[in-house]
């Protein structure tokens, strides 16, 4: 893969006619130091979020150990690539097959349920030949808490319901050798008071079940940088989570976890695309719903875009953009905020892309073939480099002085 200083340089050196993907090494494994040194338990990154090899390597060589997989292929392909990493099964929907070559063949000792059909699953997956039960499991039940701090919702299709968490939890305090409780706030949660609130749902928990809880896993959910999207200080978040999570009725020495995805990754790419056509305030550009802008059309997810043509001078106003394809619902309303006078054969760079974009590609139409090449210089976006005005200042977040 070749490396540029800068999105105009890569351009220059190739005028694309396809979009071209840029990936930046360095912004992925700021993040994960960050994460490794500054959460106060274990970050497990959710590879979901983006799946690239190179990308799980760079993770692993600053620090990341753990891994959140959700399917067999995601255990397969982290397994393949690092065989000393941590991997934990998070789905709480598997199939018996996938379980028993996850435990047998991978060593994957942690799974999620949200119910005792799941739980009589992995108990009989993990059961070997000669009919003994699996005696290293750590099983956490998965419990639904409120998505209403988050910008997208995950609180309606998993999770067992409070009113029902104690007989499914003292259930499974009985196949495992820990027992623990997760939950998942909801994606790109814009205050630390998501977390307070659903820890509070697990100590209603626990404290009905009786039972001794090893694990706690605050999940997901911990926000990046977008237009009209500011989140307060990563740092405000880990206090409060840590605060909340040492007050819990637990095991003294009870492992605190989180699966950061979004805020792990989103850093690590962004897009060059080229304008097509112009339709008074619409651009058709050569990447969109059916390739790495899916969230920007299905969720009006607003990314930042600049454009990477020195002489347009005219002031900023808004566009929408259609991809590729011949599909209507190929387009993304935006507002993408873009100089006046853009025109086709013009570039565009589109940031935060590394979480999701790259994942969710398709071909479909024949369009989505991409090139990729690395980028020395920072991401348009970040919670990272220390330059932010301190949000804290702001009405909307937990405050912690």
């Amino acid at each position: 893969m070749h490396q540029y200083s800068d999105a105009k340089a890569v351009v220059r050196a190739l005028a694309p006619d396809e979009p071209v993907i840029l990936n930046r090494p360095h912004a992925a494994a700021r993040a994960a130091r960050f994460f490794t040194e500054k959460f106060p338990g274990t970050s497990m990154y959710a590879v979901k979020a983006n799946p690239s090899p190179d990308l799980i390597q760079i993770l692993w060589d600053n620090g990341v150990t753990h891994y959140d997989v959700a399917s067999i292929g995601e255990v397969r392909l982290v397994r393949g690539l690092l065989p000393d990493a941590t991997l934990c099964f998070m789905h709480p929907v598997k199939t018996p097959r996938a379980i028993k070559e996850a435990y047998f063949d991978h060593g994957v000792k942690t799974y999620s349920l949200d119910t005792v059909e799941e739980l009589e699953k992995i108990v009989a997956a993990t059961t070997d030949e000669h009919g003994n039960a699996a005696s290293d499991l750590n099983l956490l039940v998965r419990l639904r808490v409120s998505s209403e701090h988050s910008q997208l919702s995950l609180a309606s299709k998993f999770g067992v319901d409070l009113a029902d968490a104690a007989p499914l939890l003292q259930a499974t305090r009985q196949h495992c050798d820990a027992l623990g409780v997760c939950f998942h706030v909801g994606s790109q949660a814009m205050t630390p008071f998501a977390y307070v609130q659903a820890l509070e749902r697990v100590r209603a928990a626990i404290a009905e079940a009786a039972v001794t809880v090893d694990i706690v896993d605050v999940g997901g959910g911990f926000p990046s940088v977008y237009p009209d999207l500011e989140p307060p200080a990563l740092e405000d978040f880990f206090v409060m989570i840590h605060r909340h999570f040492e007050a819990l009725p637990i095991s003294y020495s009870a492992e605190l976890w989180a699966e950061p995805g979004r805020a792990l990754c989103a850093e690590y790419s962004s897009i060059i695309v080229r304008v097509e056509k112009r339709r008074d305030n619409e651009l058709y550009i050569n990447d969109g719903s059916y390739g790495a802008l899916f969230d920007a059309a299905h969720v009006d997810w607003r990314f930042p875009v600049r454009a990477l043509e020195d002489d347009l001078i005219k002031p900023l106003t808004e566009f929408a953009f259609y991809g590729p394809t011949c599909d209507d619902a190929d387009y993304m309303k935006g507002p993408f905020m873009l100089p006046e006078d853009i025109q086709a054969g013009d570039y565009i760079e589109i940031g935060m892309l590394g979480a999701y974009g790259a994942a969710m590609k398709t071909d479909f139409n024949g369009f989505g073939a991409v090139e990729a090449a690395i980028v020395e210089d920072e991401p348009m976006a970040s919670l990272y480099r220390g330059d932010r005005p301190d949000p804290r200042a702001s009405d909307n977040v937990v405050s912690l002085r």
